[in-house]
Protein backbone atom coordinates (compact mmCIF):
# COMPACT_ATOMS: atom_id res chain seq x y z
CA UNK A 1 0.00 0.00 0.00
CA UNK A 2 2.81 2.40 0.91
CA UNK A 3 4.58 1.70 -2.37
CA UNK A 4 1.41 2.33 -4.36
CA UNK A 5 1.01 5.68 -2.59
CA UNK A 6 4.59 6.61 -3.49
CA UNK A 7 4.01 5.61 -7.12
CA UNK A 8 0.82 7.69 -7.24
CA UNK A 9 2.63 10.62 -5.66
CA UNK A 10 5.55 10.42 -8.06
CA UNK A 11 3.22 10.17 -11.05
CA UNK A 12 1.03 13.08 -9.88
CA UNK A 13 4.04 15.30 -9.25
CA UNK A 14 5.68 14.30 -12.52
CA UNK A 15 2.54 14.97 -14.56
CA UNK A 16 2.46 18.51 -13.19
CA UNK A 17 6.13 19.29 -13.73
CA UNK A 18 7.55 16.84 -16.29
CA UNK A 19 6.77 15.14 -19.57
CA UNK A 20 7.57 11.53 -20.39
CA UNK A 21 7.21 9.92 -16.95
CA UNK A 22 4.01 7.88 -16.95
CA UNK A 23 2.60 5.35 -14.52
CA UNK A 24 4.71 2.42 -15.71
CA UNK A 25 7.93 4.39 -15.47
CA UNK A 26 6.96 5.73 -12.05
CA UNK A 27 6.28 2.16 -10.91
CA UNK A 28 9.65 1.05 -12.25
CA UNK A 29 11.58 3.84 -10.53
CA UNK A 30 9.92 3.07 -7.19
CA UNK A 31 10.17 -0.74 -7.43
CA UNK A 32 13.90 -0.59 -8.23
CA UNK A 33 14.57 1.71 -5.27
CA UNK A 34 15.74 4.68 -7.33
CA UNK A 35 12.84 6.76 -6.06
CA UNK A 36 11.43 6.59 -2.52
CA UNK A 37 9.55 9.90 -2.55
CA UNK A 38 8.56 12.57 -5.09
CA UNK A 39 11.71 14.64 -4.44
CA UNK A 40 13.92 11.73 -5.49
CA UNK A 41 13.02 12.24 -9.15
CA UNK A 42 15.35 15.26 -9.05
CA UNK A 43 18.28 13.13 -7.88
CA UNK A 44 18.11 10.67 -10.78
CA UNK A 45 21.22 10.25 -12.92
CA UNK A 46 21.59 9.09 -16.50
CA UNK A 47 23.84 6.24 -15.35
CA UNK A 48 21.27 4.90 -12.89
CA UNK A 49 18.23 5.29 -15.16
CA UNK A 50 19.94 3.77 -18.22
CA UNK A 51 20.42 0.50 -16.29
CA UNK A 52 16.66 0.00 -16.07
CA UNK A 53 14.88 -2.32 -18.52
CA UNK A 54 12.65 0.36 -20.07
CA UNK A 55 15.43 2.89 -20.66
CA UNK A 56 18.26 3.04 -23.17
CA UNK A 57 21.04 5.63 -22.80
CA UNK A 58 19.26 8.08 -25.09
CA UNK A 59 15.86 7.92 -23.33
CA UNK A 60 17.55 8.09 -19.92
CA UNK A 61 19.50 11.18 -21.00
CA UNK A 62 16.31 12.79 -22.29
CA UNK A 63 14.36 12.13 -19.08
CA UNK A 64 17.10 13.26 -16.69
CA UNK A 65 17.77 16.32 -18.84
CA UNK A 66 14.13 17.32 -18.71
CA UNK A 67 14.02 16.83 -14.95
CA UNK A 68 17.05 19.08 -14.46
CA UNK A 69 15.48 21.76 -16.68
CA UNK A 70 12.31 21.74 -14.57
CA UNK A 71 13.84 22.76 -11.24
CA UNK A 72 11.86 26.02 -11.29
CA UNK A 73 8.28 24.83 -11.86
CA UNK A 74 5.30 27.16 -11.40
CA UNK A 75 4.39 27.24 -7.71
CA UNK A 76 0.76 26.29 -8.31
CA UNK A 77 1.65 23.14 -10.25
CA UNK A 78 4.24 22.22 -7.64
CA UNK A 79 1.72 22.61 -4.81
CA UNK A 80 -0.87 20.53 -6.68
CA UNK A 81 1.77 17.88 -7.37
CA UNK A 82 2.35 17.43 -3.64
CA UNK A 83 -0.98 15.62 -3.43
CA UNK A 84 -2.41 17.54 -0.45
CA UNK A 85 -5.96 16.44 0.32
CA UNK A 86 -8.66 18.82 -0.96
CA UNK A 87 -6.13 20.79 -3.03
CA UNK A 88 -7.02 20.59 -6.71
CA UNK A 89 -5.62 22.63 -9.57
CA UNK A 90 -7.81 25.69 -8.94
CA UNK A 91 -7.13 25.74 -5.20
CA UNK A 92 -3.39 25.34 -5.85
CA UNK A 93 -3.53 28.28 -8.26
CA UNK A 94 -5.41 30.41 -5.71
CA UNK A 95 -2.84 29.54 -3.05
CA UNK A 96 0.13 30.29 -5.30
CA UNK A 97 -1.17 33.78 -6.02
CA UNK A 98 -1.07 34.65 -2.33
CA UNK A 99 2.47 33.54 -1.45
CA UNK A 100 5.87 34.73 -2.64
CA UNK A 101 7.30 31.23 -2.91
CA UNK A 102 7.47 27.75 -1.40
CA UNK A 103 9.07 28.91 1.86
CA UNK A 104 6.35 31.51 2.36
CA UNK A 105 3.66 28.89 1.68
CA UNK A 106 5.36 26.39 4.02
CA UNK A 107 5.20 28.91 6.87
CA UNK A 108 1.56 29.82 6.26
CA UNK A 109 -0.99 29.76 9.08
CA UNK A 110 -4.59 28.56 9.01
CA UNK A 111 -5.67 32.18 9.26
CA UNK A 112 -3.64 33.16 6.20
CA UNK A 113 -5.02 30.23 4.24
CA UNK A 114 -8.64 30.91 5.21
CA UNK A 115 -8.19 34.51 4.07
CA UNK A 116 -7.73 33.24 0.49
CA UNK A 117 -11.04 33.39 -1.44
CA UNK A 118 -12.46 29.92 -1.96
CA UNK A 119 -10.52 28.27 0.86
CA UNK A 120 -12.58 27.38 3.91
CA UNK A 121 -11.73 25.85 7.27
CA UNK A 122 -11.65 22.22 6.10
CA UNK A 123 -9.22 22.91 3.24
CA UNK A 124 -7.08 25.23 5.39
CA UNK A 125 -6.82 22.60 8.13
CA UNK A 126 -5.94 19.92 5.57
CA UNK A 127 -3.13 22.07 4.16
CA UNK A 128 -1.85 23.03 7.59
CA UNK A 129 -1.94 19.40 8.69
CA UNK A 130 0.14 18.40 5.66
CA UNK A 131 2.65 21.20 6.18
CA UNK A 132 3.12 20.40 9.87
CA UNK A 133 3.78 16.70 9.31
CA UNK A 134 7.44 15.91 10.03
CA UNK A 135 7.84 13.69 6.96
CA UNK A 136 6.48 16.41 4.71
CA UNK A 137 8.74 19.03 6.29
CA UNK A 138 11.69 16.77 5.46
CA UNK A 139 10.33 16.31 1.92
CA UNK A 140 10.17 20.07 1.28
CA UNK A 141 13.67 20.49 2.73
CA UNK A 142 14.85 17.77 0.37
CA UNK A 143 13.41 19.59 -2.64
CA UNK A 144 15.32 22.71 -1.59
CA UNK A 145 18.56 20.76 -1.12
CA UNK A 146 18.17 19.34 -4.63
CA UNK A 147 17.88 22.85 -6.05
CA UNK A 148 14.13 22.85 -6.72
CA UNK A 149 12.76 26.37 -6.34
CA UNK A 150 9.17 26.83 -7.59
CA UNK A 151 8.44 30.15 -9.28
CA UNK A 152 5.61 32.21 -7.75
CA UNK A 153 2.58 33.11 -9.83
CA UNK A 154 2.25 36.77 -10.73
CA UNK A 155 -1.06 37.64 -9.09
CA UNK A 156 -0.91 41.09 -10.65
CA UNK A 157 0.69 39.95 -13.90
CA UNK A 158 -0.35 41.13 -17.33
CA UNK A 159 -2.74 38.16 -17.72
CA UNK A 160 -4.29 38.38 -14.25
CA UNK A 161 -7.95 37.40 -14.32
CA UNK A 162 -7.80 36.11 -17.92
CA UNK A 163 -8.58 32.45 -18.64
CA UNK A 164 -7.15 30.41 -21.53
CA UNK A 165 -7.70 27.04 -23.16
CA UNK A 166 -5.12 25.56 -25.55
CA UNK A 167 -5.87 23.25 -28.47
CA UNK A 168 -4.08 21.81 -31.49
CA UNK A 169 -0.41 21.25 -32.31
CA UNK A 170 1.91 24.02 -31.13
CA UNK A 171 5.53 25.01 -31.77
CA UNK A 172 6.17 24.49 -28.03
CA UNK A 173 4.72 21.89 -25.67
CA UNK A 174 1.29 22.51 -24.25
CA UNK A 175 2.78 22.41 -20.76
CA UNK A 176 5.26 25.14 -21.61
CA UNK A 177 2.56 27.42 -23.00
CA UNK A 178 0.35 26.73 -19.98
CA UNK A 179 3.25 27.64 -17.70
CA UNK A 180 3.74 30.93 -19.55
CA UNK A 181 0.08 31.72 -18.93
CA UNK A 182 0.26 30.86 -15.23
CA UNK A 183 3.51 32.72 -14.63
CA UNK A 184 1.93 35.91 -15.99
CA UNK A 185 -1.00 35.54 -13.63
CA UNK A 186 -3.46 33.99 -16.08
CA UNK A 187 -5.64 30.93 -15.58
CA UNK A 188 -5.11 27.79 -17.67
CA UNK A 189 -8.20 25.68 -18.26
CA UNK A 190 -8.44 22.24 -19.84
CA UNK A 191 -11.86 22.78 -21.39
CA UNK A 192 -13.79 25.67 -22.93
CA UNK A 193 -16.46 27.08 -20.62
CA UNK A 194 -18.38 30.24 -19.80
CA UNK A 195 -15.40 31.63 -17.86
CA UNK A 196 -12.95 31.12 -20.76
CA UNK A 197 -11.68 34.34 -22.34
CA UNK A 198 -9.38 32.98 -25.07
CA UNK A 199 -8.90 29.75 -26.99
CA UNK A 200 -5.30 29.55 -28.26
CA UNK A 201 -5.43 27.40 -31.40
CA UNK A 202 -2.44 25.72 -32.97
CA UNK A 203 -2.36 23.54 -36.09
CA UNK A 204 -4.67 20.56 -36.77
CA UNK A 205 -7.32 21.78 -34.35
CA UNK A 206 -10.32 19.57 -33.63
CA UNK A 207 -13.77 20.97 -34.24
CA UNK A 208 -15.32 20.45 -30.78
CA UNK A 209 -13.44 23.14 -28.86
CA UNK A 210 -13.73 25.60 -31.74
CA UNK A 211 -17.47 25.00 -31.95
CA UNK A 212 -17.95 25.46 -28.22
CA UNK A 213 -15.81 28.62 -28.26
CA UNK A 214 -17.97 30.04 -31.05
CA UNK A 215 -21.15 29.08 -29.21
CA UNK A 216 -20.00 30.80 -26.00
CA UNK A 217 -18.46 33.82 -27.69
CA UNK A 218 -14.91 32.94 -26.64
CA UNK A 219 -12.19 34.73 -28.62
CA UNK A 220 -10.04 32.39 -30.72
CA UNK A 221 -6.43 33.45 -31.35
CA UNK A 222 -3.58 31.69 -33.13
CA UNK A 223 -0.34 30.74 -31.44
CA UNK A 224 1.34 33.45 -33.52
CA UNK A 225 -0.96 36.11 -32.09
CA UNK A 226 -0.35 34.71 -28.60
CA UNK A 227 3.41 34.95 -29.06
CA UNK A 228 2.98 38.52 -30.30
CA UNK A 229 1.27 39.16 -26.94
CA UNK A 230 -0.48 42.29 -28.21
CA UNK A 231 -3.74 40.40 -28.61
CA UNK A 232 -4.03 39.53 -24.92
CA UNK A 233 -2.18 42.24 -23.01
Amino acid sequence: HTRSLVVTGVQTCALQILEGLGERNAELLVSTGLVSDVADIYSLTVEAVSKLDRFAKLSATKLVGEIQRKKAPPLDRFIYGLGIRHVGTKTANDIAKHFTGLEDFSDSTIGQLEAIPGIGQIVAESIQGWLSDESNIRLLDKFAQLGVHPVPVQAGGSLAGISFVITGALSVSRDELANQIRLRGGNFQTGVGKSTDYLVAGQRVGSSKLAKAKQLGVKVISETRWLDRKSVV
